[in-house]
């Protein structure tokens, strides 16, 4: 596998995982931007508390009035917290509400196997087997794992 192999291989797993993704309340079409967009700032979010839409924007190179949207929709679904910031009042702190809201809860209780049965356009039991294990297994070793306490 190659460098470009890798990075298409990235992108329909995306695609897999938004297809597995369930619909918000209202509706998808309620809401402006992709889903990816709203995971892309609920990573940066997890992984820098108490960071800003100005900041988050310049990690992730997203525009601003994109992460803007997408925070907003984290906190009306109740993933994210926001305060002002003691430094620039003018400012927004943001950072993971600790309690899992609905929206989370939905999101994670949802499975990805119909989604991946789906992208291999077959219902052969054993090959959806062996790809949700690959899965798992690269998951386990590439996904960024919380720091132990």
């Amino acid at each position: 596998m190659d460098g470009v192999e890798l990075f298409l291989l990235g992108r329909a797993l995306m695609k897999i995982g938004e297809e597995a993704l369930p619909e918000p309340p209202g509706g998808a079409a309620r809401y402006a931007g992709s889903a990816r967009m709203v995971l892309i700032v609920a990573s940066d979010i997890a992984a820098h508390r108490d960071t800003t839409v100005g900041e988050i924007a310049a990690r992730t190179g997203l525009p601003q009035s994109q992460v803007s949207t997408a925070v907003a929709r984290l906190k009306e679904a109740g993933s994210v917290q926001t305060s002002p910031d003691p430094a620039d009042r003018r400012r927004m702190l943001v950072r993971p509400n600790p309690e899992v809201s609905p929206r989370v809860a939905q999101v994670r209780a949802v499975g990805v196997d119909d989604a991946v049965a789906a992208a291999l356009g077959s219902d052969d039991p054993r090959r959806l087997a062996e790809v949700m294990e690959a899965l798992e297994v690269l998951a386990r070793n590439l996904t960024p794992q919380p720091a132990p306490s």
